[in-house]
C-alpha cells in the first residue's frame, strides 16, 4: 500500500492507460477523477457494501481510515542550506 500526498490537480498515472486526477475538495470530501479504459470495471467501496447480501461478503470488503496529520511541533521543517534542502527536526 502506497500513502502519498498530492496537490489539486496533480494525478497518478498507472501503466499506460490509467490515471487518477485530484480535483480537490473540501476538508471530509474529495473529487477525484478517473480516466481508464471502458473494459475496467471501476466501483466505489459503499457501492460494494449496498450490493452485498451477506455479513460474510460485507466483511471481505477493505475498509481504509483516515490517518490524522502530526501535530506541528513533530514535523520536519527544511532549512535551504547553499540552494538545496535539508531536514532538520523541530
Amino acid at each position: 500500500m502506497l500513502r502519498m500526498t498530492v496537490n489539486t490537480e496533480e494525478y497518478i498515472q498507472i501503466g499506460d492507460d490509467i490515471r487518477i486526477v485530484f480535483l480537490g475538495g473540501s476538508r471530509n470530501h474529495t473529487r477525484v477523477m478517473l480516466d481508464v479504459p471502458k473494459e475496467i470495471n471501476v466501483v466505489r467501496s459503499r457501492a460494494l457494501e449496498n450490493h452485498a447480501k451477506t455479513a460474510e461478503e460485507r466483511e471481505k470488503i477493505s475498509h481504509y481510515h483516515a490517518v490524522p496529520e502530526l501535530e506541528e511541533k513533530y514535523r520536519k521543517k527544511k532549512i535551504i542550506v547553499n540552494g538545496g534542502a535539508k531536514s532538520a527536526s523541530r
